[in-house]
């Protein structure tokens, strides 16, 4: 069992009604999956949670996906959940994915955005770089981070995201809701796979982006040994943002995987 911490968390919709628990992406928070959120609150109680080091949940040393799958079952005790569906994108799919692994019994159903259950390559230390190099101390504005973070991050839309994570305290001082520290000292477990022992044999759904790399055909014998019953759908003209890039696409297929259960 993990060491469980507790998270920040929203609900939406009637405590009465099946439980979806959305939990989202390294660097995002829980506004990441408000529209699937409002999507799906008359019919779903949801639970959007704020992983560890992430959003206003608490700032830790360690985030293996043993701690933050317990960090999911403290959150549904909390909420005197038994069962629920779980969405997750990207590092929130992870997340997602161990705990399916762990505690299936628990696990309706299984939605994983653009990511596969195996240890991919360092590709964010470029942004943690250029997160950490933002001169804090001397920032009149967002847009003044905007122009630092555009010396070494060209995408507007990449750089809006990440700056949801700046704020000023009551002070009018800036800093980064984001442990940056403690994404940094745990990126090796961030970037690795999921246990591979155990399996979830439950209804489970991979939605990938047609333009994102993260899930690949060799990925396959590490999904299906896993998930033997994952279906898979592309979005295409996508990429790894495909909830963001086409919202009531991704909400659609969504909603009718989890109406045909």
């Amino acid at each position: 069992m993990g060491d469980a911490v507790k998270l920040n968390y929203e609900t939406a919709g009637k405590s009465e009604n099946p439980a979806l628990i959305l939990i989202h992406g390294l660097f995002g928070d829980a506004d990441n999956l408000k529209s699937i959120s409002r999507e799906l609150s008359d019919d779903y109680y949801i639970i959007n949670v704020e992983l560890r080091n992430h959003g206003s949940s608490p700032w830790t040393e360690r985030m293996p996906f043993v701690d933050m799958a317990a960090d999911i079952e403290a959150v549904m005790a909390a909420e005197n959940v038994s069962k629920a569906h779980l969405l997750g994108h990207s590092l929130g799919g992870k997340v997602a994915m161990e705990f399916a692994l762990r505690h299936p019994e628990q696990v309706l159903s299984l939605i994983v955005a653009d990511i596969a259950p195996v240890a991919y390559d360092a590709r964010h230390t470029s942004i943690l770089d250029a997160l950490e190099g933002v001169d804090l101390s001397g920032l009149k504005s967002r847009q003044d981070a905007d122009k630092q973070l555009s010396d070494s991050i060209d995408e507007a839309g990449v750089r809006m995201f990440l700056l949801k994570n700046l704020r000023k305290n009551d002070a009018g001082e800036w800093h980064w809701r984001l442990n940056l520290a403690g994404l940094r000292n745990c990126y090796e477990d961030l970037i690795g796979a999921p246990q591979d022992s155990g399996e979830y044999d439950g209804p489970v759904l991979f939605i990938r982006g047609g333009r994102s790399d993260y899930i690949q055909e060799s990925h396959r014998d590490a999904i299906t040994t896993r998930f033997p019953k994952a279906e898979a759908k592309t979005i295409a003209e996508t990429g790894h943002w495909l909830h963001a890039e086409k919202p009531a696409v991704f909400n659609g297929i969504v909603r009718r995987f989890l109406e045909e259960l």
